[in-house]
């Protein structure tokens, strides 16, 4: 299975730290933080990751390379503009082929380990979610029996981490599109598979989130 990073997008909320670096390559406990991601993919047993890139993604690709550095094999998904999350998806789909694949946000902190695990059924998904952070209280999906849904409760938050099969974004037209969208209507036909994670998670998208997980990683 190959695993995709989301990491084009422009970082406006992390400005001014994003004004001259991206996002990704913000260092956290010493290291950039989409290298997190890549370690922790290694260690899953992942070896091929496609990452997409679009603000200085020159800065982004000259970082990482061929991803040899960290035990993996990485390529290169490049956007002209920002294509949000779905349409991003979709410009890499020829890199990462007909079988599903694991996606992840380049923009949160988890420990979270993922598994290689293939889809059941006819499902187009399997989503990660976690326990609604102060900042989303009223969370995204419900969780039932093993399903994700779009009604229902106790909600939680979509993680980030997912694994996808490219059936997903069958169809749809080219260019910037949202990915939720897709989920839900997916689990309108009952084809989304869902997880509780219940360890540390962090969407870093405020300079004082940043600061927050470097604080509980120095402990």
């Amino acid at each position: 299975m190959k695993a995709m990073i989301l990491a084009a997008g422009l970082g406006k909320r992390m400005r001014p730290l994003t004004d001259h670096c991206p996002k990704p390559l913000l260092p956290v406990a010493g290291k950039p933080l989409i290298v997190h991601h890549l370690e922790r993919l290694q260690q899953a047993g992942f070896n091929e990751v496609v990452i997409n890139v679009s603000y200085h993604a020159e800065q982004i690709i000259q970082a990482l390379g061929d991803g040899q550095t960290y035990g993996l094999r990485i390529h290169w998904s490049q956007e002209s503009t920002p294509l949000e999350t779905g349409g991003g998806i979709q410009n890499a789909l020829p890199l990462l082929g007909d079988a599903p694949f694991l996606l992840v946000n380049g923009d949160i902190w988890c420990d979270y380990l993922p598994a290689q695990a293939m889809l059941k059924g006819d499902d187009l998904a399997h989503l990660v979610l976690v326990d609604n952070p102060a900042h989303h209280v009223d969370g995204d999906f419900a969780l039932e029996h093993g399903r994700a849904l779009t009604h229902g409760t106790p909600r939680y938050t979509y993680a980030g981490v997912s694994i996808i099969h490219p059936a997903l974004l069958a169809g749809h037209p080219p260019g910037a599109f949202a990915l939720a969208p897709l989920f839900k209507h997916a689990m309108n036909e009952q084809r989304v598979s869902g997880e509780h994670f219940t360890g540390h998670w962090v969407d870093i998208g405020t300079p004082e989130r940043l600061a927050a997980l470097e604080h509980f990683l120095s402990l």
